[in-house]
């Protein structure tokens, strides 16, 4: 029986999950917003999650502890001590949004987004737009008098 096991496993060995979810953090730290597989994206969120929280409470040893789980990317945590935290104001929880795409085309595979929720605003990739289906003209064409070469 699995009771109280929480860790979603996603097929790999555990050093190849922290490092997985390792870089998902850093790469949502330093974009604001991932594209990932609708499983990865549930199991980045505690993970993400507890670097807010760690964040929050700015001090030395925060800082250090960010930085053994985020692999030692200095520029990471600095990003989150200095913009993400500070987004955060006094939200008790629920700093990440899961936002779901639909099926990948080659694997179909669900897709999500993973982001911050007071993420700043940013311009939206703009999207494909609808094809807007014109109104077919059904008129005959216009035919050119028939004429007969001169003999």
């Amino acid at each position: 029986m699995r009771h109280k096991k929480k860790t979603i496993k996603l097929g790999r060995s555990q050093s190849h999950r922290d490092s997985l979810l390792a870089n998902q953090v850093i790469s949502l730290i330093e974009h604001s917003r991932i594209k990932t597989t609708l499983a990865k994206a549930r199991a980045v969120r505690p993970f993400a999650e507890k670097m807010v929280t760690i964040g929050r409470k700015n001090t030395l040893h925060a800082r250090r502890l960010a930085l053994s789980y985020l692999h030692h990317n200095q520029s990471a945590v600095k990003s989150l001590f200095e913009k993400v935290v500070p987004r955060t104001g006094n939200r008790q929880g629920g700093y990440t949004r899961i936002v779901k795409l639909g099926n990948r085309h080659s694997d179909a595979s669900e897709m999500a987004y993973l982001e911050w929720v007071d993420q700043a605003p940013t311009e939206a990739a703009p999207e494909t737009p609808a094809v807007a289906a014109q109104p077919e003209t059904h008129a005959a064409p216009t035919e050119a008098p028939h004429t007969t070469p001169h003999e």
